[in-house]
């Protein structure tokens, strides 16, 4: 294909994956692409994603019917860029390649064409988008319209890379943020950043490396991660010196710890097992529960997960929380501790599935620690800790999270 087809050709054919078959962006792997083109294309996907409402929008005034799937997809692909600023000639030229060279599209190049020489001259600003009604009407119920909009416009953003880092190694220049993570705007191929080869940090969001924080885990105790791929909370336990065991169901996402863990010269225990089956042989000191949810919290960084999801899958996943959480709390040693936390926006995964624990468990008690850069307005009434991601929206925003330190009386 022409210069500055293939990345687009490749982000055309992601998004019908992502909108026709239900497919996921980490499913897309692209082993014919250039890292770079790969980048680019599954950074072009995720834009669309981010905007398609407002986009879809824009086009519905220049078309009289639905065009094909992957035909659409290139019209919103040229309109994002549009939008974003990109020369009218290269985003406009290279849509219509796209449609021409396609198999079952070539017939409708010129009307590619013709609807996008059709829009306004200059950038055109889109509007927030709006998340769907399963996770929408929830989160106003919980926290308020003017919240929601505010989390919407950080979500259609992309957002910036946050490194959690190893005392005395090398690490890139960023901003330090209030928390101790360290954040990055434009960080360009990670594996190319300065400290990368040398084990100095790891990627994980800044609400991501809270949980292990909470936990306080110290040299020589045993402590479980259970739920731990892809690993940065197994990493941030292994480097407390605490003798870590790594738990999880999937093998695949297993081997990402395991080579982590490589890479950064640290040490962990890690075993690929159902939790609900698996029994340790010993207690644990500590256990950190980052258990499975419906992810709405990791929205900035996952916009295709609102076009997978229906929200069906989430009574099962509440009912999946509160087994764990009574599974690893009878790990514990008498006096031991456990962090409960998920990537989730909505309630019931989180303030409720706290509240239930409490009423299950005569005597279960939460613990408030004061860690670095937490506001006071963070800390539910229940002793919770409810992230958002408009929360520090001036420097990017942070992941949707909730957690909670609970100790056994």
């Amino acid at each position: 294909m022409a210069e500055g087809v293939t990345a687009r050709a490749t982000a055309v054919a992601i998004l019908d994956g992502v909108l026709g078959e239900g497919r996921m962006l980490s499913d897309f792997a692209g082993p014919d692409l250039a890292p770079a083109d790969r980048a680019r294309a599954l950074r072009l996907a995720g834009s669309v994603l981010r905007h398609l409402e407002p986009v879809d929008r824009v086009l519905a005034g220049h078309l009289r019917k639905t065009p094909p799937l992957t035909v659409r997809n290139t019209l919103r692909l040229a309109v994002v860029e549009l939008a974003d600023g990109a020369p009218a000639h290269g985003a406009v030229n290279a849509a219509v390649e796209i449609v021409r060279r396609g198999k079952r599209t070539g017939q409708l190049a010129g009307l590619v064409n013709a609807v996008l020489r059709a829009l306004p001259e200059g950038a055109q600003a889109l509007p927030p988008q709006k998340l769907p009604r399963w996770i929408r009407q929830p989160l106003v119920h919980a926290y308020g319209r003017d919240v929601v909009t505010a989390i919407e416009a950080v979500q259609m953003l992309e957002p910036p890379l946050d490194l959690t880092l190893r005392a005395g190694l090398p690490a890139p220049e960023g901003e330090l943020l209030p928390t101790g993570s360290l954040r990055l705007m434009s960080p360009g191929q990670v594996s190319a950043l300065p400290g990368y080869a040398t084990g100095g940090w790891w990627v994980q969001d800044a609400a991501a490396a809270l949980p292990a924080r909470l936990l306080d885990a110290h040299p020589g105790e045993r402590v479980l991660d259970l739920c731990a791929a892809p690993g940065g909370k197994t990493l941030q336990l292994a480097a407390t010196g605490a003798d870590v065991t790594a738990l999880d169901i999937s093998a695949p996402r297993m081997a990402r710890v395991t080579g982590n863990l490589a890479r950064t010269g640290l040490q962990a225990q890690t075993v690929v097992a159902d939790a609900l089956v698996w029994a340790p042989e010993a207690p644990f000191d500590a256990i950190l529960l980052d258990a499975p949810c419906s992810a709405t919290g990791t929205i900035r960084r996952h916009p295709d997960l609102p076009f997978v999801k229906d929200g069906s899958e989430v009574a099962g996943l509440v009912a999946l929380q509160s087994a764990l959480i009574d599974r690893a709390l009878g790990w514990l040693r008498p006096g031991g501790r456990l962090v409960f936390a998920t990537c989730s926006l909505l309630p019931e995964e989180g303030e409720g599935q706290l509240a239930a624990a409490l009423t299950r468990h005569p005597g279960l008690v939460t613990e408030r620690v004061d860690l670095p850069g937490l506001e006071p307005g963070w800390w539910t009434e229940d002793g919770g800790l409810r992230l958002r991601p408009d929360y520090w929206a001036d420097r990017g925003g942070m992941d949707g999270f909730f957690m909670a330190r609970l100790r056994l009386g």
